[in-house]
């Protein structure tokens, strides 16, 4: 699949799943605000966010699909990662507003009034994140898309909260109307760890962090045909764009044609075994000058 193709595709499941998010954002929030939960309103924050990050999603994947141009030579990639950057800044948000509904619910406890039109819209809303989840996890891992890796966390960040407030519900309805606040400030701990996990992946390739271990890469240069030594190995880039250079020592001897042909073999070969990798830079050095600088 091409790079045009890729991202219309990435976009398509954007927009579907946009809706979905919204639809079980607005029957979360609407049943939250009529029986007076925390819990169940807290939740549809968080699924709202999901809609949110839905819009950044679309927005970073129309500036990401953009070619090559003389001010962006590597392309425009990282700006999705960039976007998924802000979905992990909105999800730190969402935990600030939940703790403060939390601890206003602890001053002023309210009672939420349960109902079985409240398990309905929670079985509903959880079904549908769960097929969201799947879909959303198995695209992303065959277009190898932040975007869609990053929401599909966050959307399973949701099952769980909304199956803890279930179970809320099962509590208040048993007489213990406390595990509503209570719940809602243990929903900000899956947000925020989900909120981490994405910070920790976008940093490491905005950060150039190595991409691909260098033993793996080594082993898989050092089974070409007339390379003595190989070193310098680095990697960086997204999982759909990395970039790799490395220096190769071969005979002194051996002539401009052949070595030419070479860092042909060990492009193509690196490409072959790792998927992702968009560019290789090999560096062709003689045996006995490396030998001399040591």
């Amino acid at each position: 699949m091409d790079l045009k193709s890729r991202f219309k595709k990435i976009q398509q499941i954007l927009f579907y799943i946009l809706f979905l998010n919204l639809g079980v954002a607005s029957l979360k929030l609407i049943c939250g605000w009529l029986i007076h939960s925390a819990s169940m309103t807290a939740d549809g924050f968080h699924s709202l966010s999901d809609g949110f990050s839905n819009i950044m999603g679309l927005f970073g994947i129309w500036i990401a699909s953009r070619p090559i141009d003389e001010t962006h030579p590597y392309g425009h990639k990282k700006f999705e990662t960039i976007t998924s950057m802000g979905i992990s800044i909105l999800l730190f948000l969402v935990c600030l507003n939940i703790i403060r509904e939390g601890v206003t619910r602890f001053l002023h406890p309210i009672v939420p009034k349960v109902s079985l039109y409240s398990f309905i819209v929670m079985s509903i809303t959880i079904i549908i994140n769960i097929i969201v989840m799947v879909y959303e996890t198995h695209k992303g891992k065959v277009l190898k898309s932040d975007i869609l890796i990053s929401d599909a966390l966050h959307t399973k960040t949701d099952i769980l909260t909304s199956s803890l407030v279930i179970i809320t519900l099962i509590g208040v309805k048993f007489g213990y109307p406390i595990l509503d606040p209570i719940v809602s400030l243990l929903i900000v701990f899956f947000i925020g760890y989900s909120a981490v996990e994405i910070l920790i992946e976008n940093i490491r390739v905005l950060s150039d962090g190595m991409a691909i271990p260098i033993e793996e890469i080594k082993k898989v240069v050092l089974s070409i045909q007339g390379i003595k030594q190989c070193h310098q190995i680095r990697s960086r880039g997204r999982p759909d764009d990395i970039h790799i250079d490395l220096h190769v020592l071969v005979d002194p001897v051996m002539n401009l044609s052949k070595a030419h042909q070479i860092s042909y073999m060990i492009e193509n070969e690196i490409k072959k075994s790792f998927q992702g990798v968009t560019d290789v830079v090999v560096h062709i050095e003689p045996l006995e000058e490396d030998n001399g600088r040591k």
